[in-house]
């Protein structure tokens, strides 16, 4: 099939846009990608707007209502299907503070049903966001869940993840932690500095020991300072290190956006952190198994009842469309959510449009929203009235 488009970025080494450009795929992998008009007729002849690569996002707690700590098979099956409205075409959906023993009943019991998710989006393994964080930066986590990564700790976290932990954050200046940290690494899981009240020098020797990740920089963490660069300071200055980023421009200032990805150039990574409220009307919700208002109002966050913020309500395509208008180049801001979250959990076959890549892409209109969505070259989710040329039989309307 091939798919040509006014413009088409790959997020492949060199940041490459072509203006236009076509994309060429067979058996669910891009076999090429030009500049320039196709050469034959095109199967799909996009009107307007940007091809490239489909979102991965490392921080997803939930979507659509449905919170994954808590979720049964069925909601984990209808947040995949339909996240792909949004561009998302993988995730690590993410489990937040709580009791141990609920943490790994809740990591066996997806293990049993992830393998069976196989339409919709990607998913790339669980995302453990706690229990081993600082009291002191516990943002909307449970304080009374919080705990030590002892070594009979970490191994139960890591016998019930078997298969699927992919991703723990914690805390390095927690007791146990810089073993924690090496153990988690030798087991295969990636490890992210995260909820932490750590010098500067703590976060350095969290890198030394496997640390390759910061959990939404600015969020939670000890901030930059002249004299004490902190966890800010160290993921900015510290090559090792990629940061995840809430691009909702509520989390964090555009400004501090800005200085982010001038600071650590190809070293950060957009994330949703989105709640179970993300794409739901105002109201009450879950996260972590407790309470959280989505309250009124375009694109903000919900907030438990003392205020905090509490994950959030954003899409991956809006997170681009809000780099941009900081001033990220539109190149750069749809790397910081292909590619570079791809190449940081090991995934280079995703995350850009390069030959032998998984053929999962992303069309944004003019308006940088989602248009069309494919995932190994199969249309999943198109916008009603798009007038795609050549779509298959049926396939318009999507998930619509």
């Amino acid at each position: 099939m091939l798919i040509s488009a006014p413009r088409v970025i790959t997020a492949d080494a060199g940041h490459q846009i072509f203006v236009p450009g076509y994309v060429v795929l067979a058996g669910g992998r891009v076999t090429g990608a030009s500049p320039g008009p196709p050469p034959r007729v095109p199967d799909i002849a996009l009107p307007s707007g940007t091809l490239l690569p489909g979102f991965v996002d490392l921080q997803v707690n939930g979507y659509y209502g449905e919170n994954f700590q808590n979720a049964n098979a069925e909601g984990w099956a209808k947040v995949v299907g339909r996240i792909p409205e949004t561009g998302t075409t993988a995730l690590l959906p993410t489990f937040i503070t709580a009791p141990l023993s609920e943490l790994g009943a809740a990591l066996r019991t997806v293990s049993g049903f992830i393998p069976e998710l196989t339409t919709g989006a990607r998913v790339l393994g669980v995302h453990a966001e706690g229990p081993f964080i600082s009291p002191t930066r516990k943002g909307a986590h449970n304080g009374a869940w919080i705990t030590d990564p002892t070594p009979a700790a970490v191994d139960e976290l890591i016998a019930a993840g078997q298969g699927v932990l992919r991703l723990v954050t914690l805390a390095p200046e927690r007791d146990g932690a810089m073993a924690a940290i090496a153990r988690l690494t030798d087991a295969g899981v990636m490890v992210s500095v995260g909820h932490s009240d750590a010098t500067a020098r703590q976060v350095a020797q969290a890198a030394g020991r496997g640390a390759r990740m910061v959990t939404h920089l600015f969020n939670a963490q000890r901030p930059l300072h002249h004299r004490e660069p902190g966890v800010v300071g160290q993921a900015l200055t510290d090559p090792r290190l990629t940061s995840g980023l809430i691009t909702d421009l509520r989390h964090v200032a555009p400004e501090a956006c800005v200085l982010a990805f001038h600071a650590a150039p190809r070293r950060i990574c957009s994330v949703t952190d989105a709640a179970a409220s993300a794409g739901m009307p105002p109201g009450r919700y879950l996260l972590g198994g407790e309470p959280v208002e989505m309250p009124p109002g375009e694109g903000a966050p919900p907030v438990r009842a003392d205020g905090t913020l509490a994950g959030s309500a954003l899409r991956m395509d809006a997170g681009v469309a809000n780099m941009v208008a900081a001033g990220i180049g539109l190149d750069e801001a749809v790397a910081a959510a292909t590619r570079v979250p791809a190449d940081l959990v090991g995934r280079p076959d995703l995350g850009r449009i390069a030959p032998g890549a998984a053929a999962d892409l992303a069309w944004l209109g003019d308006d940088l929203r989602t248009r069309a969505t494919w995932i190994g070259g199969e249309l999943v989710y198109t916008r009603p009235g798009n007038g795609l040329r050549g779509m298959p039989a049926g396939a318009d309307g999507g998930l619509d």
